[in-house]
């Protein structure tokens, strides 16, 4: 029998100093565990990663975690994380997000980061609600969701992130549900592994503005099929998904964006030179 692998880090050691000030029942304390237990099972140092984030409840986590972080503007962290990625290809680079962030204001740079990939992981926490700023409907939330933003809900066909994600040519793409920090910190762990960009859906139940969605925990299962690497094959599944489905659905094989810098440095009056008028 095999040794298992041992990691010299704890979850312990991903956490920062900073209590997390989430609603009681919120499905994103979950995910922070999650995060680091993922992160320890890496087996990679705090500073070799960073955890780039835009604005919304989720995006609260860099402040929570023991690595580098970023907290930037409304759903531009995809942007950013790319750059960052780009410029230092020895850090493993962590995109924490909402539906609202990552989906709405945050939806261009999501299809282009897809297509990019850009080896890095997104992990999106989905409570179908705007939670921070009081429960307006979100891109993902069910276009009947009656509530008092929203009498009689929106009418809109709701966004689809794997189904944007497969066809944007992400190259892993995968849902879990927070309460089975066990599968999430798994996935998490394949997402980081797997070469090229890694998208992760978190169904993150918002219990204060969508009560309804604490019964999440009795209506997720698991994918009736096995993940493949075959697109379409993918494609046909997740468009008869019921929303509730969990595990990985893609892996692809398409090689990532080559992220090789430059070792001299660079003489700043040639750059100079060649913006002269």
């Amino acid at each position: 029998m095999n040794a298992p692998q041992t990691t010299p880090f704890r979850a312990s050691d991903f956490k920062s100093g900073v209590t997390p000030i989430w609603c009681p029942g919120c499905g994103d304390f979950h995910v922070l565990v999650s995060l680091t237990r993922a992160l320890a099972a890496l087996g990679r140092a705090p500073e070799d990663i960073a955890v780039i984030s835009g604005i919304g409840c989720s995006s609260r986590i860099p402040a929570y975690t023991n690595c580098y972080g970023f907290h930037g503007v409304h759903g531009r962290s995809l942007a950013l994380a790319t750059g960052l990625k780009v410029a230092r290809p020895d850090l493993t680079v962590m995109v924490m997000s909402g539906d609202g962030d990552g989906f709405s204001i945050g939806g261009n740079h999501f299809l282009h980061a897809c297509r990019r990939n850009v080896d890095m992981t997104y992990v999106v926490m989905d409570n179908r609600v705007y939670g921070m700023t009081k429960g307006q409907p979100s891109p993902t939330t069910e276009p009947d969701w009656d509530s008092a933003l929203s009498p009689g809900g929106t009418g809109l066909s709701p966004f689809h992130p794997l189904v944007i994600a497969l066809a944007s040519g992400a190259n892993f793409v995968a849902r879990t549900f927070s309460g089975d920090m066990k599968a999430s910190t798994n996935i998490i762990v394949e997402a980081i592994n797997h070469p090229g960009f890694s998208f992760v859906e978190i169904l993150s139940p918002c219990v204060t503005f969508r009560p309804d969605e604490r019964e999440w925990k009795n209506t997720v299962h698991p994918a009736a099929v096995d993940e493949t690497d075959d697109r379409a094959q993918a494609a046909r599944r997740i468009m008869t998904d019921d929303g509730m489905n969990v595990g990985i659905l893609y892996r692809g094989k398409r090689q990532p964006f080559n992220t090789q810098v430059s070792n001299s440095p660079g003489d700043p009056t040639c750059l100079e030179q060649e913006f002269a008028i």
